[in-house]
């Protein structure tokens, strides 16, 4: 199992960004990377996106309890069934050994690195983002998805709040939902059921650039999002 806990207490009340930022100053294999990129995927931001559930009727200790409880049987499962991947991940921080000169050059390199990188993925989303908008993409594509949700196990109706849950992230979904709710389109109960999901399965497109543009498998985040998510809605 990964002994490197410290990257991860600022990911709980952060975003992915820091744990990314915290995962460089590590040195580790790609192994532990990706179950590392996993759990920070499954629990990032925890305050602010439980906060989210609650305003559309779920509990906030229990989305929080839940997302806690299945990252860490995600990174025991990952552990068990992942084969060892010499590899390394990145890794931007000096040797123990390291002059002071040595050490904030390595510090100023790595900030610049990482800044550029999320300045792009960032830029990128909203050209992404204003196309969807500008061109009201979202609702036909919603209307396409809607017979997947039966296999979500989710009402047909909420495709376009899975839809802007995966694209734009959980608060984006929210504010939608708290609409569909207001117009009667959505139940409170189905508004739960889907928030069941997306604490499992949201962010898709931003976390899945993110990650693997430091080298995590696209594949393996997206097929643990899904089957996270299938086994927690239907468990239910």
């Amino acid at each position: 199992m990964i002994k490197h806990e410290r990257c991860l207490s600022p990911v709980h009340a952060a975003g992915t960004y820091a744990g990314i930022a915290a995962m460089m100053s590590i040195p580790l294999t790609m192994k532990q990377a990706s179950i590392l990129a996993l759990m920070i995927a499954l629990c990032h931001a925890l305050p602010m996106e439980c906060a989210v559930n609650k305003k559309t009727g779920s509990s906030f200790w229990k989305m929080g309890a839940i997302r806690i409880a299945m990252a860490l049987i995600c990174a025991i499962i990952l552990n068990i069934i992942l084969p060892d991947m010499t590899g390394r991940f990145i890794y931007m921080d000096a040797e123990a050994d390291s002059s002071f000169g040595e050490v904030m050059t390595t510090w100023m390199v790595s900030q610049i690195k990482m800044s550029l990188m999320v300045m792009l993925i960032i830029y990128s989303l909203t050209v992404v983002q204003r196309m969807l908008e500008s061109y009201r993409l979202l609702d036909p594509l919603s209307h396409m998805l809607s017979p997947l949700m039966s296999l979500l196990g989710l009402p047909r109706q909420a495709s376009y709040i899975w839809l802007v849950g995966n694209v734009l992230g959980i608060s984006y979904g929210s504010a939608v939902m708290v609409e569909l709710e207001e117009k009667g389109i959505v139940t409170r109960e189905e508004a739960n059921d889907v928030n069941y999901h997306l604490i499992m399965n949201h962010s898709m497109l931003e976390d899945t650039i993110v990650f693997a543009a430091t080298g995590i498998s696209a594949l393996l985040l997206i097929s643990t999002h899904i089957i996270f998510a299938l086994i927690l809605v239907w468990g239910r």
